[in-house]
C-alpha cells in the first residue's frame, strides 16, 4: 500500500515508519518539520485545506493514498495550556478524519491512548485487568482522546467500506529508554499506568498489524506489551493499588494490568522486545 503517517518524526511515527517500509509498503510522513526528500511532506495538521490537498495528492510525491495512520498530536498536557492541548489534538485529528473520507481513503489507523481508561487511575478502575469496554478522562489530554474514538466511531457509519481503528497506545519507550526499568521493583512505579509499557518498535507492529486485518467499521485495542514493566506479581500490584477492585481469574503471573488479549486474540500481536 501507499501510507501516510501523520507525525512521522515522533518516537513511535518514526518507528512507525521503519515497519511499514520493512515490510514493503511505500510511506510519506508528514509532520510539521522533517527531512527533506521524497519520504515527507511538511504539513500542518491544524489546516484543513493543507490536509485534504496532501491526501489527495502531492507534485513529486504522491497522487492519493491506500491508508492512512494517524499518530500526530500534543502528545501529554503541561508542555500548552490544557485547552490548547484538547483544541489542538481534537482539530488535528477531525481534519485527517474528514479529508481521508472526503479523499476516498477508507483504511485509517490512528492514535488512542490509556489516558482515555481513566489515567492515572485515582478513580480505580472497575476491573483487572482493564479492557476496551471501559473508558474514562480526567484531564483535557485524555478527553480529547475519547471525543476522538466516538468521532471515529461516528464517521466510520459514513461509509460502508470505511474501516478505522483506534489504538489506545501506553508508555511508549525506544531503546535508549530501558533503563528506567531500574526503578521497577519500587511499589508505586507505573502505578499510573497499571504497570504497562510498550517499546516503540512493537507499537509499531501493532500499527502494522491494524492496517493489515482492516475490516469495515471501528475497532479499538489496547497496545501494550502483554507483561508488566513491573518485577513484582501483578496479582500483588493489583491489590496494593486497588484493594478491593475485582480481578479476573485467570490473569497471568506478570500479565499487565491494561489488557492486551483482544489484540493478542484478534490481530495476532506477539511482542519482541523486553525490558526483562
Amino acid at each position: 500500500m501507499f501510507i501516510g503517517v501523520t507525525g512521522s518524526q515522533g518516537k513511535l511515527g518514526r518507528a512507525t515508519v521503519a515497519r511499514l517500509r520493512d515490510e514493503g509498503h511505500e510511506v510519506i510522513g508528514f509532520d510539521l518539520g522533517g527531512p527533506a526528500g521524497p519520504g515527507f511532506t511538511r504539513i500542518d495538521l491544524g489546516d484543513y485545506g493543507q490536509v485534504l490537498d496532501a491526501f489527495l495528492g502531492v507534485t513529486a510525491r504522491h497522487d492519493g493514498l491506500d491508508a492512512v495512520v494517524h499518530l500526530a498530536a500534543i502528545p501529554v498536557n503541561g508542555i500548552v495550556s490544557d485547552a490548547a492541548t484538547f483544541h489542538n489534538n481534537v482539530t488535528a485529528s477531525f481534519n485527517v478524519l474528514f479529508a481521508a473520507h472526503r479523499a476516498g481513503i477508507r483504511t485509517v489507523v490512528t492514535a488512542s491512548s490509556i489516558t482515555a481508561t481513566g489515567f492515572p487511575f485515582e478513580v480505580a478502575p472497575p476491573r483487572l485487568p482493564l479492557d476496551e469496554s471501559h473508558s474514562a478522562a480526567f484531564n483535557t489530554y485524555a478527553l480529547g482522546k475519547v471525543v476522538e474514538e466516538a468521532m471515529a466511531a461516528q464517521l466510520v457509519g459514513w461509509d460502508a467500506a470505511a474501516s478505522i481503528t483506534a489504538l489506545r497506545f501506553t508508555n511508549v519507550v525506544d531503546e535508549s529508554e530501558y533503563a528506567t526499568f531500574e526503578r521497577a521493583g519500587e511499589p508505586g512505579y507505573r502505578r499510573d499506568l497499571l504497570g504497562s509499557w510498550i517499546d516503540a518498535r512493537d507499537g509499531a507492529q501493532a500499527v502494522a498489524l491494524a492496517l493489515a486485518h482492516a475490516r469495515p467499521g471501528f475497532e479499538i485495542y489496547h497496545v501494550a506489551h502483554p507483561q508488566s514493566g513491573n518485577t513484582d506479581p501483578s496479582r500483588v500490584l493489583a491489590e496494593r493499588w486497588f484493594p478491593g477492585v475485582p480481578v479476573a481469574d485467570d490473569l497471568g503471573e506478570h500479565e499487565a494490568l491494561f489488557s492486551t488479549r483482544k489484540l493478542q486474540e484478534d490481530l495476532g500481536f506477539a511482542p519482541e522486545h523486553d525490558w526483562r
